[in-house]
């Protein structure tokens, strides 16, 4: 029987929402804010996606693994025992434990930091598989939902996935603290590939596309409406605009404009909602997230499926340059109720050019 080691980390992503671009470090400070757990809820979906199969799951015990994989008919084995009070170092002791007991596999649930963690310690010894549940999944180890991965896992126990190497990707944090977004490799993995549902690491275009950053930005700009309060993400493209407006972005946040000034900056999800309440008229201004293609569930949490509702899909502007949509044939996105967001979508692409793509 195949033995695929299974880890939750329990507090991954709960940073997202609230506007914090990560858990880690910050775990007290997301519960002041009031977040709440977003992994059990992700490895829930993957389980439920799954069919029965000739596997026996290797966990930790309690809210890593064991708590809810009692709730399926899995079979399954607690290799490793932890606390109530969990940290990045229960992730690199369970994997240790799956490695000594034999797992072929090694499932977790997590983002871009629990990656680093597994990957610190299996290495490319057994492939591993990312379920996305962190707030920032730039490396090409995650599905592109919860419920893919459970394809992918039948693929890899039937062999018919390929193996691949994937890289490990996170946010130089040095570089973050000088108000610079800027990606590191921390390491390459071994990932069962199934095409179209391992997405694709997180790509960075530089001056290459800038002339298409300000083509965009000069067009926006012009043709911004009055009393609409438009809220703008994360991304290169998106701070062009700002810029544009005389505005400076914050680094990985959302901020909010009115009428050519900036009214709040760094906003989370309740932020967002109270400012709903105030203005009637309001604008989403993204960009997907480079060779992956997410425009929401990527990074940028603070856009909830409360806020999305509330704005609404028609008032939702998707910007992007013709050199970033090369690398993606569709639009993403991984949020709960997903469906109200998926259809067609006009990009804004250049200077009054626009390029009509699919959201799924």
């Amino acid at each position: 029987m195949l033995k695929i080691g299974f880890v939750i980390n329990p507090i991954a992503g709960m940073g997202g929402r609230v506007g914090l671009k990560g858990t880690d470090g910050v775990y007290e400070e997301a519960l002041r804010r009031g977040a709440q757990p977003v992994t059990p809820r992700r490895a829930r979906e993957f389980l439920s996606a799954l069919h029965e199969g000739e596997f026996e799951f290797l966990t930790a015990s309690g809210n890593m693994g064991a708590a809810l994989l009692s709730e399926f008919s899995y079979p399954y084995l607690i290799v490793y025992e932890c606390g109530n009070n969990t940290t990045s170092e229960d992730t690199k002791r369970a994997c240790a434990a799956f490695l000594e007991h034999g797992a072929s596999l090694i499932v977790f649930v997590g983002g871009d930091g629990t990656a680093r963690d597994v990957v610190s310690v299996v290495d490319s010894r057994v492939p591993i598989l990312g379920v996305p549940g962190g707030v920032k999944m730039y490396s090409s180890v995650f599905c592109i939902t919860p419920d893919k991965c459970a394809k992918v896992l039948e693929s890899f126990a039937s062999g018919a996935a390929r193996i691949k190497d994937a890289e490990v990707l996170d946010i130089d944090e040095s570089a973050y603290r000088q108000n610079q977004l800027r990606i590191k490799l921390y390491g390459v993995a071994k990932v069962p590939y199934v095409a179209d549902i391992i997405q694709n690491s997180k790509s960075e275009y530089g001056h290459s596309d800038g002339e298409e950053k300000e083509a965009i930005a000069e067009f926006f700009a012009e043709n911004i409406e009055p009393d609409t309060l438009y809220l703008i993400g994360a991304g290169t493209t998106t701070a062009k605009i700002a810029e544009k407006l005389g505005v400076r972005k914050t680094l990985l946040g959302v901020d909010a404009i009115y009428n050519g000034q900036l009214i709040a900056r760094d906003l989370n999800e309740r932020d967002m909602l109270t400012l709903l309440d105030k203005y009637k008229k309001a604008k989403i201004v993204v960009s997907p997230i480079g060779a992956q293609g997410f425009v929401f569930g990527r990074g940028n949490q603070q856009f909830s499926p409360a806020v999305l509702a509330r704005v609404g899909r028609d008032n939702i502007i998707i910007v992007a340059t013709p050199t970033k949509l090369k690398d993606i044939t569709k639009l993403r996105v991984d949020i709960e109720n997903a469906q109200m967001l998926k259809g067609y979508y006009r990009v804004l692409v250049g200077y009054g050019k626009y390029k009509m793509m699919k959201m799924e």
